[in-house]
């Protein structure tokens, strides 16, 4: 990889919460030497700031006039992704219930959007080998020239049996709602919404065990690469 030989490639995972999105981006990154990216962090950092710094969440006019405001810094190495706001390190404050609760208002917010949007491009260009970026819009708006673009899906019972257990013990039945909730409002938003990209490569992990998405994910960039 270091004499260049190989060519960098940007891959593009979507699909809502609950899919194996993060743990099979981060794996495939650290599999084939690329970064990595959770665009969902940025949108939870932004939420985080905003709660801290008092802003009324329910007016997106409020929301849209401080987007540009904090400073959010993101590490791309997929063994230890790191995400900063204005100096501080928000990986752990990021994922409580009130951030989780208020992001999919802000991210609603066109301005919002547009920021973090820029901060996604910037890094994808910025990535030497390539990067594994994971979203909700990254195919099909953030970067829609994306050289493989995958989107994960699976049912909503096995979505929220995962994530319930990520959040150790929670109670699927309110997951699942909340799962549901949230698809609902990703997917109907005016501003780049939650959907798959026309020319993306759909997987469905119902089924599937983490190693063989990212075993399938793998193949894929590995075809992709050659075909370069």
């Amino acid at each position: 990889m270091e004499n260049g030989a190989v060519k960098p490639v940007i891959v593009a995972i979507d699909g809502p919460s609950g899919t194996g999105k993060s743990s099979t981006s981060k794996a495939v990154a650290e599999q084939l030497g690329l970064s990595y990216l959770d665009t969902g962090a940025q949108y939870r950092a932004i939420t985080w700031w905003m709660v801290n710094s008092g802003i009324d969440l329910t007016d997106p006019t409020a929301i849209a006039a401080v987007a540009g405001k904090p400073e959010i810094l993101s590490g791309t190495d997929p063994v230890k992704p790191t995400i900063t706001v204005d100096g501080v390190d928000v990986s752990g404050p990021i994922r409580t219930e009130e951030v989780t609760s208020k992001v999919s208002a802000v991210s609603a917010v066109p301005e919002v959007r547009t920021r973090i949007s820029e901060l996604q491009r910037t890094l994808a260009r910025a990535a030497a080998h390539g990067i594994v970026v994971e979203g909700r819009d990254i195919g099909t708006t953030v970067l829609p020239d994306a050289d493989l673009k995958v989107f994960l899906t699976a049912s909503p019972e096995a979505r929220a049996a995962r994530r319930s257990g990520e959040l150790k013990g929670a109670d699927v039945n309110a997951t699942r709602e909340a799962l549901v909730k949230r698809d609902a409002a990703d997917s109907s938003r005016k501003t780049s919404p939650l959907a798959k990209a026309g020319d993306a490569v759909e997987v469905d992990t119902t089924e599937l065990t983490l190693a063989q998405v990212i075993e399938c994910v793998v193949t894929l960039v590995e075809e992709k690469r050659a075909a370069k």
